[in-house]
């Protein structure tokens, strides 16, 4: 069985390992990083701790959210660091067997493709894994 912290992005339900997620938190005050790569929302401050903010959203080469509308703040570890992924909602933790998982559909945009590492099928649709280390490779 692998949990997976599920969570929305443009209506597209993802999931990431949830023994990686550090934090869930609402919308907090994003300082921009000048010169930063587009994806790069900018860094919050979570209990003395910069965090670097990741759109998902930029990343995954989707429109942006709608004016007034507020992203979650999915907080992960990678290489010792710490970096929020901001995607629109937040869903809850599952379990799901890992012989569940299918390689990406071949007809998955490129972008999203090389974010996940498979998909499971549900009744509400596919759910994408994600890749963390893959989402966080930037440039």
């Amino acid at each position: 069985m692998t949990a997976l912290l599920t969570f929305t992005v443009a209506q597209q339900i993802c999931g990431v390992p949830a023994l990686g997620v550090r934090d869930v938190l609402g919308a907090q005050a994003i300082t921009r990083i000048p010169l930063a790569p587009p994806e790069v929302a900018g860094s919050l401050n979570l209990r003395g701790r910069i965090v670097t903010a990741i759109d998902l959203r930029r990343r995954l080469g989707l429109p942006a959210r709608g004016p007034g509308a507020a992203a979650m703040n999915v907080v992960v570890e990678w290489s010792g660091e710490l970096y929020s992924l901001l995607v629109d909602a937040v869903g809850e933790v599952v379990a799901l067997p890992a012989s569940g998982c299918v390689p990406n559909p071949p007809t998955l945009d490129p972008a999203w493709r090389e974010a996940g590492r498979g998909v499971h099928r549900q009744a509400e649709g596919l759910l994408l894994v994600l890749d963390v280390e893959r989402l966080l490779a930037i440039g």
